[in-house]
């Protein structure tokens, strides 16, 4: 990460996600899951939630287990970088 990417990053969620998408220039698309037990059941459930993430380098392919962090909005979807691969 260089100085500039380092400046964007605000002090805010960070998260470990797997890559599903390289198509577009310069953002991937990483699906992050948790999971969470069910209030009345208890049963153990898994949501997923995909991010759209700037990325410079090109380093990344699809599976890669990235992590990622919030920044300043670069885009309408954009509010996330990748720091590195996991």
């Amino acid at each position: 990460m260089n100085e500039k990417q380092q400046q964007t990053v605000r002090k805010g969620k960070e998260l470990i996600g797997k890559v599903v998408s390289t198509k577009m220039n310069k953002t991937v698309i990483v699906l992050v899951a948790h999971s969470f037990a069910h209030p009345l059941y208890k049963k153990m459930m898994r949501r997923t939630k995909r991010y759209a993430c700037h990325n410079e380098s090109f380093d990344v392919k699809i599976g890669d287990m990235v992590s990622i962090a919030e920044t300043a909005p670069m885009s309408r979807k954009k509010h996330f970088i990748v720091i590195g691969k996991v």
